[in-house]
């Protein structure tokens, strides 16, 4: 099971019974109902899911990113909205190991590893999009605290969550303006509020909100790592498993959409034959097929560079383009399989074409990946091949 050992090998086995046996059965229902799954996320937590990107000295179990990846998209196969539940609060964890202070580890780890905790983070603001630095949500430093006033959008979990990676401006002076940004680890205090949920076409039952931050008196010690302007860099370096576990979710829609045109396509009957065995729905087939064994194997490739302690920036970066484009069509593929079919509710493929689009545009959108990765290229000095120099003909 590409390269796992038995323990890891049985935690994603463990996760797909879960899934086929509880999720499946039961998503159409909380799915169209936009009803939060309570009891498919307890059963996560008694899983041990939450835990899986926290080492057992903090009470979890952590796993290689290839078997991480492979769990969410399980999860995702089942209902991308599982995935999505742990997607922020994975990358909590990772930034309080990389970058946390003992106490901030301490303090939150042990909690969030069975998920009694739950975390997310908050980037995105209303004016800002994908722009990070054009933040303004503000941090004024006073006394043993700082002062938070600001908004942010569309936080996955936030009524839930009870702590909040929040990236601020500490100092609205410095320049460039990504080194006055920090990171707060925010508990629900006075002034902040979760404002309004937003409405969404897919992604349903885990919220997506506003939070709105006014006068927030946070203590110093919920600076990250207990350093000012650290901030840009480390969300960076928590971005990229972000964008591993977004091209995860993205690999099992696609292989959600798939599996179900497969099977649809060796039941149904037309003009007295399987509609697989007329060429254009086989070409169909062939081509999803393809495309989703790509996709898996490039996410398992940002995977595996993550492990090696190098920077995955146009691994992560490639792989959430690929695999988030790739289920787009695919999705898209399936309805086109199921034919009218495709477009009723009573078929799941109508949801997975929901969901793939947030894999598009959530965390940094397709554009700016494309950004990252030719920064990358020219960074690194291209993609590290052997490369063959011509002669200039001039």
């Amino acid at each position: 099971m590409d390269h796992l050992d038995d323990i890891e090998q049985a935690i994603v086995t463990t996760v797909r019974d879960f899934v086929d046996r509880e999720v499946r059965p039961t998503v159409r229902e909380l799915e169209h109902a936009n009803t939060y799954p309570e009891k498919l996320i307890e059963q996560m937590k008694q899983l041990g899911i939450f835990g899986l990107a926290i080492p057992e000295p903090h009470g979890g179990l952590q796993v290689s990113t290839p078997c991480y990846a492979m769990v969410t998209e399980e999860l995702a196969r089942g209902w991308m909205s599982l995935a999505g539940a742990m997607g922020g609060h994975t990358v909590v964890a990772k930034l309080l190991l990389t970058f946390g202070t003992e106490e901030q580890k301490q303090r939150y780890l042990p909690r969030m590893a069975t998920g009694e905790l739950r975390a997310t983070m908050a980037l995105t603001e209303p004016g800002g999009g994908s722009d990070l630095r054009a933040m303004r949500t503000t941090a004024r430093a006073d006394g043993d605290y700082y002062v938070v006033n600001g908004t942010k959008t569309w936080i996955t979990n936030a009524r839930r969550a009870g702590l909040v990676a929040l990236l601020c401006k500490t100092d609205s002076k410095a320049q460039p303006a990504h080194r006055g940004i920090s990171i707060l680890l925010m508990e629900k205090v006075p002034g902040f509020t979760v404002s309004k949920d937003l409405p969404k076409l897919g992604y349903k039952g885990v919220e997506s909100c506003e939070l709105s931050f006014d006068d927030c008196r946070v203590p110093s010690t919920a600076l990250l790592g207990g350093a000012e302007g650290q901030g840009f860099p480390q969300m960076m370096r928590g971005l990229e498993i972000g964008r591993i576990q977004v091209a995860a979710r993205a690999t099992g829609v696609a292989r959600a959409a798939f599996d179900d045109a497969f099977q649809y396509a060796q039941q149904r009957e037309s003009f007295g034959k399987p509609i697989w065995k007329h060429q254009s729905v086989g070409n169909y087939l062939a081509t999803m097929a393809t495309k989703l064994t790509a996709a898996r194997q490039l996410l398992l490739h940002a995977a595996h560079r993550y492990d090696g302690g190098q920077r995955a920036d146009l691994e992560a970066g490639m792989a959430k383009l690929f695999c988030s484009e790739t289920a787009m069509e695919i999705a898209l593929d399936a309805v086109r399989v199921h034919g009218g079919y495709g477009y009723s509710t009573e078929f799941d493929v109508e949801r997975y074409f929901r969901d793939a689009p947030l894999m598009i545009v959530g965390e940094g959108t397709n554009e700016i990946q494309q950004d990252v990765i030719v920064r990358q290229l020219v960074s690194r000095g291209g993609l590290g091949y052997p490369v063959r120099r011509f002669a200039n003909p001039a």
